[in-house]
């Protein structure tokens, strides 16, 4: 199976794999394992993951969880997804988020680059509904991770009092300083991006306790960057202007995910665990997909071929078959009743 990447016999395949065949249910299962899955957003790049739940949906794969952990585009996407929409919200990205309602770079010295607003009450609450009560009604809890600036902490929220509680959110989870100017509020406290002080939801999923997680990340296999790039100072000389010493914990948060990103890919090609952990990311060449990605071409690429690969690796396939050619997927088409645009 490829495994310079992953182990073909990785133990988080075959929990899974087990509680497909018997069929066993959330609550009421027949194994003492705690699973998650810790889906990672990144803006745009939101698209990757988004394409690989699709591939876990149509593997049969979808209640075999216990908990889903995310945040940006990642906690969205694990919405849709447990609410039974996994295909109908990808072309999101394509279609909708590539607008200049959405993402306009000339609003960067007169307001916001990203409009939040369009996204969640025209997208998310009009021209592609999100279903939030199937949601909430879930046996599979979703936990999204929101970053409080005041108290400089990761604050996890995985009990919604309503439909609008749960947008609201996903909406300060979503919220990207430097692209959305000022700050979220959710329930009295200022916040925003949930990835600004946990850069991937895999680390939640390990403190809430999961024995098993499947990780499905949206940045390309490899070390990374070791020296902060331009955007990543910017942003951190923006978020000390909200709040002294957020800039600090996000430097931190980055060399960590640095760590992590090592630590992940010993764990896909080993056993090692408790926490067993199966990583499932883009390839090292990988077409590259920016946070603020405009280029709906692009966007369905890389949606294409985070499909196969996660395919391929959940379903025991050969990745280095699939990188030679050896089967492509084609896009599936779902009809979608759109709202009227304002």
């Amino acid at each position: 199976m490829g495994g310079k990447y992953w182990t073909p016999d990785h133990p988080v395949l075959r929990v899974l794999d087990a509680r497909r065949s018997r069929k066993d249910r959330p609550g009421r299962r027949e194994d003492p394992h705690k699973v998650g899955l810790a889906i990672q957003g990144g803006g745009m790049r939101g698209v990757i993951s988004g394409a690989m739940l699709t591939a876990l949906d149509d593997l049969g794969l979808h209640d075999t969880f216990d908990a889903i952990y995310g945040s940006s585009s990642g906690a969205l996407n694990g919405a849709y997804s447990y609410a039974g929409d996994s295909w109908r919200q990808l072309p999101i990205y394509w279609d909708d988020l590539t607008t200049g309602h959405f993402i306009d770079l000339r609003r960067g010295f007169s307001g916001n680059i990203v409009d939040l607003d369009y996204a969640f009450d025209e997208v998310v609450g009009k021209l592609r509904p999100l279903d939030a009560d199937a949601v909430l009604r879930s046996e599979i809890p979703l936990h999204v991770a929101i970053s409080l600036v005041d108290e400089i902490r990761t604050h996890t929220v995985s009990s919604f009092s309503s439909a609008e509680d749960l947008r609201l959110a996903l909406r300060a989870s979503a919220w990207l300083p430097v692209a959305v100017r000022g700050t979220a509020e959710f329930h009295g406290q200022r916040a925003i991006d949930g990835a600004i002080l946990t850069t991937h939801p895999v680390r939640l999923a390990e403190d809430d306790g999961c024995t098993h997680i499947l990780s499905l990340s949206t940045r390309p296999l490899g070390p990374g960057r070791v020296t902060p790039s331009l955007v990543q100072l910017v942003s951190g000389w923006h978020l000390d202007r909200i709040r002294p010493g957020l800039s600090k914990a996000y430097h931190l948060a980055i060399r960590g995910y640095q760590r992590d990103r090592a630590r992940l890919s010993v764990a896909s090609r080993t056993a090692n665990g408790p926490p067993h952990i199966l990583d499932i990311a883009p390839l090292p060449d990988a077409l590259p997909i920016r946070p603020l990605e405009q280029d709906p071409g692009r966007l369905i690429l890389a949606a294409r071929s985070a499909y196969e690969l996660a395919h391929c690796v959940l379903d025991h396939g050969d990745v280095d078959a699939l990188r030679a050619g050896a089967f492509r997927t084609v896009p599936r088409f779902t009809r979608v009743n759109r709202g009227e645009r304002s």
